[in-house]
């Protein structure tokens, strides 16, 4: 049986004492026993097999061993996985004003590539990426749904089906997110050639979720992606929107860019984010995808909404998209979390990071994400992150809480960045501490996926991902 000695779980009050997580059958967790019961989470049965009853146990370690640490998984809720496949590639200037609508055009011409078997290998190869580093749910905004010339799949939910075989090879809990994507610009022009293997009518993509519904589960979620305001027009979102199940996710790319801004101002009238929540019952159920350009009344209305704002730092600052305001959001009490999007980097403590270094950048001041809870950066993002994990995923995860699944990572805390940590500094150095990974273990539904930092599978997974990648290159 697999033991973490000394075990302290991060909680929404912060670090417990050492204790046991227990769970049930089904890989969630349940109240705790006393300290000494006999046990533990089972470490050494097979990648693929379920969970069983156990828990993670105190005890003790070796002369001068740290303090084992738990912290919940979290949450990517944002995540376009073929665009792992071309990370890197698109940082040569291809125009002096080089921006997000010049970095669309190599996106197009990669995603031409792929096939359900391709897409795949890019995806395990990305879902053993997010585990390793501490994602363990992933929200899957997949809009790359057929052949090339646009034709469907004799399944036309072949390319979904590949990332959720990828999901389950893996063992990341999974929120596919299939995109209704039907014009190219808020002027409702045709989709152009590039675009085509993007489009479903209304009728269509309903039918794709009824498809996709019938396997979820624990490990499955299927919710609703709008791709944009510019490639959704009003009739067929409404039509969409009332059609959808009453608990479906629904996710959305938002404000993004500032001539998305001024387009959608031209066309409607009225800037995106204000005109969506003037037009849609925004609530607990959405989640704005990126929302980086807003105006004050614009930051109040989210925030009023419950909707939570998935924040892409990385992506965003690769791409030259802007920042967020977040301090202004946070004094709204507005719900957000973090995700990868392009995966350029495949870190939450790199999305977690930047989203304060940003800040800082641009106020010349220090410590701006802190709430009134705690005055501790790390620990405020931390919060941010676990909070919006339920809201945003459909899934019970986020907090390591009775009745939520065992979804969690064991930090390495014999590693230099732990040296003489303490319950008042541990999360801040896990976050703003050089970097090492420093997730040694992570367990999903009760199940270890990543044992001394290394995926159980990743052998394989990386040697059909280095193929993979011969044949897109090649084509």
């Amino acid at each position: 049986m697999q033991t973490i000695p000394q075990a302290k779980i991060w909680t929404a009050a912060g670090w417990s004492a050492p204790r046991v997580l227990v769970q049930d059958v089904s890989g969630r967790l349940c109240p705790s026993p006393a300290v000494g019961v006999s046990g533990g989470i089972a470490g050494e049965r097979g990648a693929n097999d379920g969970p069983v009853q156990g828990a993670i146990q105190p005890g003790t370690t070796g002369s001068g061993a740290a303090t084992a640490r738990i912290v919940p998984g979290i949450a990517n809720l944002h995540s376009h996985a073929f665009q792992r496949a071309m990370a890197g590639m698109a940082e040569r200037q291809t125009d002096p004003a080089d921006s997000f609508w010049t970095w669309r055009e190599t996106m197009y011409r990669f995603a031409a590539r792929f096939t359900p078997e391709r897409l795949h290998a890019v995806a395990a190869q990305l879902y053993a990426e997010m585990l390793e580093a501490g994602y363990t749910t992933v929200c899957e905004f997949h809009y790359l749904h057929h052949a090339p010339d646009g034709r469907p799949y004799a399944d036309p939910a072949a390319m979904s089906r590949a990332l959720v075989a990828a999901a389950r090879e893996t063992g990341i809990r999974l929120t596919l997110l299939p995109v209704l994507y039907m014009t190219g610009g808020f002027d409702a022009r045709p989709l152009s050639e590039r675009q085509r293997r993007f489009g479903h009518d209304v009728d269509a993509y309903l039918g794709l979720l009824d498809i996709l519904r019938v396997d979820e589960g624990d490990a499955l979620r299927v919710g609703c992606a709008l791709h944009s305001l510019r490639a959704v027009q009003p009739d067929a979102m409404r039509e969409v929107l009332a059609a959808l199940p009453r608990d479906s996710r629904i996710h959305i790319h938002i404000a993004e860019q500032t001539a998305e801004v001024d387009e959608c101002v031209a066309v409607r009238g009225a800037r995106p984010v204000r005109w969506l929540l003037d037009n849609a019952a925004v609530d607990s159920r959405w989640t704005l995808v990126h929302a980086t350009h807003l105006d004050a009344g614009e930051v109040q209305g989210i925030a009023r909404s419950g909707a939570t704002v998935a924040i892409c730092t990385t992506t965003e600052g690769n791409l030259g998209d802007g920042l967020f305001p977040l301090r202004d959001y946070l004094d709204a009490g507005g719900r957000w979390g973090v995700g990868s999007d392009s995966h350029i980097s495949v870190s939450p403590v790199e999305e977690l990071r930047w989203l304060e270094y940003g800040q800082r950048l641009v106020t010349r001041r220090r410590n701006i994400a802190v709430g009134t809870a705690s005055t501790s950066v790390g620990e405020t993002l931390m919060h941010g992150a676990m909070a919006s994990a339920v809201a945003a995923t459909g899934h019970a995860v986020g907090l390591l809480d009775d009745d939520r699944h065992a979804d969690l990572l064991v930090l390495d805390t014999d590693a230099p960045a732990f040296a003489g940590a303490t319950d008042d500094d541990a999360i801040d150095r896990w976050l703003f501490s050089g970097n090492r990974n420093l997730v040694r273990e992570t367990w999903v539904g009760g199940r270890r996926v990543v044992a001394e930092g290394r995926h159980v599978q990743r052998d394989a997974i990386e040697a059909r991902y280095r193929a993979t990648m011969a044949e897109l290159l090649a084509d």
